[in-house]
């Protein structure tokens, strides 16, 4: 078993969102994302996995494939599509956030 701790040790990053890899390897990815107010990472996809993603703190604007944009926060779970593409953008608080993904088949840990 592998245990790492979710709500410790965040970094952010004054001028852009910071991702963290938490755990990497060929079968699945976890990132830790946070955001200071006001940030936003733009438009893009996971071309190859489903995104999972649990709202650790804060409030943010998650917008899919759909266009349509949801305010979520704390405790919220999204799932997004392989390939379906989406955007984030933190509101007025610090947003924290972690993304379960497929791996990544040729990493080597």
């Amino acid at each position: 078993m592998k245990q790492i701790s979710l709500y410790t040790d965040w970094i952010f990053h004054e001028d852009n969102p910071y991702a963290e890899p938490l755990y990497v390897d060929t079968e699945k990815r976890v990132l830790r994302f946070t955001l200071r107010p006001g940030q936003q990472i733009r438009e893009h996809l996971a071309p190859h996995s489903p995104v999972h993603i649990v709202i650790l703190q804060g409030q943010g604007v998650f917008t899919g494939e759909d266009e349509i944009a949801y305010q979520v926060g704390q405790g919220h779970l999204l799932i997004f599509d392989s390939g379906e593409k989406h955007s984030i953008r933190a509101l007025d608080t610090e947003l924290v956030f972690v993304a379960f993904l497929h791996g990544i088949p040729q990493f080597r840990g």
